[in-house]
């Protein structure tokens, strides 16, 4: 299954050790512009997504739909690079990984499908790929990295705990 991701999403899932087996499941995509954004500080987030792009297990493509990114931009008061992930993701007719909240929004309104750090997190642990304490160690520090309200966390520990 091939995904576009957006900075918020490869940064968030790099802190809690899950890029790497995400990106052995899906084909991970990410426009130019996510890249230069997540590969220009030298700390350990872009450390890994840059040998994961190194590794071809992340690939970078240029957005074809160039017009399209001022408007994005103007019209749901997202940042370039996540316009251009927006784009992307309508190019290719595939979902968007995306944690961004003015993004999702227009994920929504553009009937583009997504998916977020956390669902990748449940979704993993749910297949057995991890154990749910591990899990829910990994919940509780995308809490402490992410943006999310407190009742996505308490959904996804739910999840986990095997109450949906």
């Amino acid at each position: 299954m091939e995904l576009v991701f957006d900075s918020s999403t490869l940064i968030l899932l790099a802190k809690i050790d899950l890029l790497r087996a995400v990106a052995e499941e899906v084909n991970i995509i990410i426009p130019l512009k996510v890249k230069e954004e997540n590969t220009i500080k030298d700390i350990l987030d872009t450390k890994v997504i840059s040998s994961l792009i190194k590794e071809g297990l992340i690939q970078v493509k240029r957005v074809s739909l160039r017009g399209a990114i001022k408007k994005l931009c103007r019209d749901f008061k997202v940042q370039p690079g996540e316009a251009e992930a927006l784009s992307l993701a309508m190019e290719k007719g595939c979902p968007l990984a995306v944690d961004d909240r003015p993004t999702i929004k227009a994920c929504k309104v553009l009937n583009i499908r997504f998916t977020t750090a956390i669902h990748f997190l449940v979704k993993m642990a749910e297949a057995g790929k991890m154990d749910r304490q591990m899990a829910v160690a990994k919940v509780e520090k995308l809490s402490f990295y992410g943006r999310y309200n407190r009742r996505i966390i308490e959904d996804a520990l739910k999840r986990l705990e095997g109450g949906i």
